[in-house]
């Protein structure tokens, strides 16, 4: 059955905004036609995320669409590699049957590090062969975020059977260099990966760029790199996308990528440069089957009462209203079969203890970014090092769940700010191990065993009190509301009172172990040195 829409059409093919009514049957744009009117509503093309992970929210596919949806969004290109770190192939093929069934377009590409590095031990991993097989499924869009640089720069042959086949099958090869350079930037590029979303300053980008990259603006709730590479939107329009990575349901209700539009225009760049940021790019690179108002187009576009604040009034998807703020979709509970892996045992308090001899190497924490420091402090010799406030100097503990032969990594971070109990995670990039910080050894051990009784889930633990989110989904995922799981990350991120300085601490302690981001972070074997790409050995760590 035809329909008919009305609107101030935004047209980024042609980049005009002119009043014209759409015409929409069997799913498709039939045809698109000006009529010299101006209306109190703009029809523009769907936003789409260039890179999420859809994990990182905590929420199942089929919640994260309900969520983003109502800012507009029409599709995301997703990376599982985090169900898949905990997983494997079983975990991409949960987020693919979960997909099916969300309000939104997801489109996934395929984890091309899992585990991250050599150094990772998770609970899934994915091999030359798996991505072969999915890259000849027709299935997937891509390959995922290529981490360890280290093994396309060696052109490991692990590494380039996987790029390889996505060359082989048409798919593009995402990127994951933060702050590379010069030689080792070109030597990486010319291996076939195209895109990078990790760039922190304006200089990275623009030589990402000049080499023939393009540029991810990420503004997730970890990491928030608009603010420096925002002036590429107007250099090179063309090559540029937008992304969220990993994104948390308290700000996934306030938006999605709409935020970034309404940012980028309030700046002042161009209208059709910054949607197009939002849409066409993303649309073309990884080839979607999303709509861009043309006739022919799948009937895939979102309705707005102006272009300040983006207030999303309708959403439609192949020709389908599947929004409409008057009447909002509810959220319809999952009941997930037992789909986890997790088998570590309850420690002890004995089981942290760290002596140190008078001088501590540790993290330091930088509000707002994924990158680390690497510092020393002096401290009073002792045979257990519990914590130093007068430096804001905590114990951080690494505990791998899915076996019980490792001891706890138990190291030192300093920034965070906390004077009072322990927080703890089952999510921890991106093999999902536990992570944990504190202020003393017996609020640690509460944390953590509360995670591990739960069989994953967030923790707060101060003297006899305890506070958990539980994640019965691989350790990662919960199986209730965004607004529930939003309310229980502020509740447990409310740490003000006790000294967090971290406006998401568990964000930030959830990046500490992912060791292919600068500089000095905590893995299964110690403290990892990212320059030097290599752990510390208990002499050079202390």
């Amino acid at each position: 059955m035809k329909q008919t829409l009305s609107g101030n059409i935004i047209d980024i093919h042609a980049r005009r905004i002119y009043g014209g009514t759409v015409t929409i049957d069997d799913g498709r744009i039939v045809a698109v036609e000006e009529d010299g009117r101006t209306y109190d509503r703009y029809l523009a093309p769907g936003l789409v995320d260039a890179h999420v992970h859809i994990e990182s929210s905590m929420l199942t596919p089929e919640e994260f669409a309900r969520t983003v949806i109502a800012h507009g969004t029409v599709a995301v290109v997703s990376d599982p590699h985090e169900i898949a770190n905990v997983m494997g192939p079983e975990g991409i093929a949960f987020m693919e049957a979960h997909a099916r069934r969300a309000a939104i377009k997801i489109r996934y590409t395929i984890p091309s590090c899992v585990p991250a590095t050599a150094f990772d031990r998770s609970g899934g991993r994915i091999t030359a062969d798996d991505v072969e097989r999915m890259t000849a499924s027709g299935r997937f869009v891509g390959l995922s975020e290529v981490m360890d640089m280290p093994a396309v720069l060696g052109r490991e042959p692990e590494m380039m059977r996987k790029l390889d086949a996505a060359r082989r099958h048409g798919l593009p090869v995402d990127g994951h260099a933060p702050g590379a350079t010069g030689e080792p930037l070109r030597q990486y590029i010319a291996a076939g990966i195209t895109t990078d979303h990790e760039a922190f300053t304006l200089a990275e980008a623009r030589e990402k760029l000049a080499l023939g990259m393009k540029i991810l603006i990420r503004e997730g709730s970890a990491a928030r790199n608009y603010a420096a590479l925002h002036p590429v939107l107007d250099t090179q329009p063309d090559r540029v996308m937008f992304c969220m990575d990993d994104a948390h349901p308290h700000d996934l209700l306030t938006g999605h990528i709409d935020k970034l539009v309404r940012r980028a225009l309030a700046d002042g760049h161009d209208l059709f440069d910054v949607w197009r940021a939002a849409s066409l790019n993303p649309v073309l690179h990884y080839g979607l089957p999303v709509g861009l108002l043309r006739p022919g187009d799948p009937a895939d576009f979102c309705i707005l009462d102006n272009l300040t604040d983006l207030h999303t009034l309708e959403v439609w998807i192949d020709g389908e209203r599947r929004y409409d703020a008057a009447n909002p979709p509810a959220f319809r509970p999952v009941v997930p079969e037992p789909f986890n892996r997790f088998v570590r045992q309850p420690i002890r308090p004995a089981d942290l203890r760290k002596a140190c001899r008078g001088r501590v190497r540790c993290i330091g924490v930088l509000p707002g970014e994924l990158v680390t420091q690497d510092r020393t402090l002096a401290v009073a010799p002792t045979d257990n090092l519990e914590a130093d406030l007068s430096q804001d100097l905590l114990k951080i503990v690494y505990l791998n769940r899915y076996t019980n032969d490792t001891p706890p990594q138990v190291a030192y971070l300093t920034g965070f700010g906390l004077r009072r109990g322990a927080l703890a995670a089952s999510v921890s990039h991106d093999s999902h191990n536990i992570i944990a910080i504190g202020s003393n050894d017996r609020d640690l051990a509460r944390a953590i065993n509360t995670v591990i009784e739960h069989r994953g889930g967030l923790s707060f633990a101060e003297g006899d009190r305890t506070v958990l989110q539980p994640l019965p989904i691989a350790g990662i995922m919960a199986d209730c509301s965004a607004e529930e799981i939003a309310t229980a990350w502020l509740r447990l991120s409310a740490l003000r009172e006790r000294g967090c300085r971290i406006d998401s601490p568990f964000m930030t302690l959830s990046f500490i172990a992912l060791i292919v981001i600068p500089e000095l972070k905590l893995g299964e074997q110690g403290l990892f040195q990212f320059s030097r790409f290599r752990f510390l050995d208990e002499e050079t760590a202390s």
